[in-house]
């Protein structure tokens, strides 16, 4: 594996935050020009500041990052040239097909609309798609509308995402806070959404366990479970033996059902979403348990600046530490493809490119 050329090879991303993916160099030019001040006044400097708060083990400093960031999203030339780039950088990750989620409702606050931010990031994705396809290269991407937990307006944003399911928005997500705030509270949001046939992934068990994720399941009737990297505390190893595993109810419904679980592994480490160990490494990361169990996992960046990150360097950090082969990257691939909020046939189409790439890296 180690003359493996991960980043050459088509990748799909499921679980990335626009937010969370923006080039320093970016924010401090747009920064520039409407009076934020940063914490640092050279790209380098920042990016570093970025990674140390989100590795600082507290999450009130991990949050205080997208102050930041959202701070020069306001504009239709922010959101237009953030999502440009955003979408750049993972075509040249070698990703083919981007779900970029995002909550409209925090991009306000200098009088758009919702229905204008979504078209300027829309804009924005649709420029780099054309700019990669002039470069002979192939990049689809989707929107997945969020709604924020601890806010009023899931019913608001999901006739949000509704309205623009066929000007590029493919899906409705559901973030925030989860101890305190279950999908309960917007139900029949999440009952009309169901209604109009709008796909819906919710972040759970990350910084909850398993209740949080058996509320996304029945209340937020969801198709994938973002993050649900705390599945893991419903699996029961066998006292006697630790080759057996036991499954509690709402481990055995997401395994038996294969509900796509959005594993950010690096992140991860950083939220406590690996609750019990101190100073987590990537050994102590159940994503290697849950695929051996077979559960259907996939491999996430969640926010590409905070965690330092791209898809290629998580599959390279998950391949070094469980020694994964070209087999398994692939599968991880292919089970994002399936799970993929998109039409029959732009799917075959990116399956198509995985498995013809990994054929040939194979020879």
């Amino acid at each position: 594996m180690s003359n493996l050329n991960i980043k050459a090879l088509p990748k799909v991303s499921l679980h990335d935050h626009l937010d969370g993916g923006l080039r320093p160099e970016t924010i401090i030019e747009l920064s520039a020009k409407i009076g934020h001040k940063l914490p640092a006044d050279n790209a380098e400097d920042l990016r570093n500041w970025f990674l140390d708060s989100c590795d600082s083990g507290s999450l009130v400093r991990y949050l205080d990052t997208f102050v930041h960031t959202t701070a020069v999203m306001q504009t239709k030339e922010g959101l237009i040239r953030v999502a440009k780039e955003f979408a750049l950088d993972l075509a040249a990750d070698g990703v083919i097909y981007g779900e970029i989620r995002w909550a409209p409702e925090q991009h306000l606050e200098q009088g758009l609309t919702l229905e204008q931010v979504v078209e300027y990031v829309e804009e924005g994705l649709t420029q780099a798609r054309h700019e990669v396809a002039v470069k002979g290269g192939f990049l689809r991407t989707g929107q997945l509308i969020t709604a924020m937990r601890q806010n009023d307006r899931a019913q608001e944003i999901a006739e949000l995402a509704v309205k623009y399911r066929d000007r590029g928005v493919v899906g409705f997500d559901y973030a925030g806070p989860e101890a305190g705030f279950s999908p309960s509270r917007h139900a029949k949001a999440f009952a009309w959404l169901n209604e109009q046939l709008m796909p819906v992934t919710l972040h759970a068990g990350e910084a909850d366990g398993k209740e949080s994720i058996r509320d996304a399941i029945i209340d937020g009737r969801t198709l994938r479970l973002g993050h649900g990297v705390r599945i893991i505390e419903d699996v029961f190893v066998d006292a006697d033996d630790d080759s057996k595993y036991a499954f509690g109810d709402v481990a055995t419904w997401v395994l038996e059902r294969g509900i796509p679980l959005e594993l950010s592994p690096s992140s991860n480490l950083q939220t406590g979403a690996i609750p019990g160990v101190e100073n987590p490494q990537m050994s102590d990361h159940p994503f290697d348990d849950l695929y051996r169990l077979g559960f259907n996992v996939t491999v996430n960046t969640d926010n590409r600046l905070m965690s330092g990150t791209s898809i290629t360097r998580e599959l390279e950090l998950l391949t070094e530490t469980f020694g994964y082969d070209l087999d398994d990257i692939e599968l991880f691939q292919l089970n994002a493809a399936n799970a993929a909020f998109i039409d029959m046939d732009v799917r075959t189409e990116i399956i198509e490119r995985i498995t013809d790439a990994f054929a040939q890296a194979a020879e």
